[in-house]
């Protein structure tokens, strides 16, 4: 009766948290989409931006000139490793995030040991529709 109850309750948590689980997951989709679509967006400011700033160049004649081009040059540079670390920041936010779920996957699983027979493979199935795996 008790490992019943137990296996019961288990199955209960992980169901609630499942649904969470789930939102979160295509939260994490929609945030990296999100992120490359930032990193394109600063890339294709950055090209304008230069572009224009070439252009303004042009009025310009001799040495001058030559300076202006390379401080446009040195500004789209500057941008554009700017949006590329950003990127590779928030896709090392992303891996860490995936590694939390993993090992709370690991841990969710362990748990299910516990049980046995269907109580285990629901337990092990919710445990793993929760955490990605």
């Amino acid at each position: 009766m008790k490992s019943t109850i137990k296996a019961m309750l288990c199955a209960v948590t992980i169901s609630l948290v499942a649904f969470g689980a789930n939102a979160k997951t295509d939260a994490v989709k929609n945030a990296e989409e999100q992120y490359k679509a930032d990193y394109n967006a600063a890339l294709d400011r950055a090209d304008a931006d230069y572009k224009a700033a070439k252009k303004a160049c042009d009025a310009r004649s001799g040495n001058d000139k030559d300076v202006c081009i390379k401080e446009a040059k040195a500004n789209r540079d500057k941008t554009k490793a700017d949006a590329k670390a950003s990127l590779k920041s928030k896709e090392a936010m992303a891996d860490a995030r995936d590694t939390k779920m993993d090992a709370q996957y690991k841990v969710a699983k362990e748990k299910c040991d516990s049980l046995s027979g269907d109580a285990k493979d629901r337990c092990v199935k919710e445990a793993k529709n929760r955490y990605g795996q």
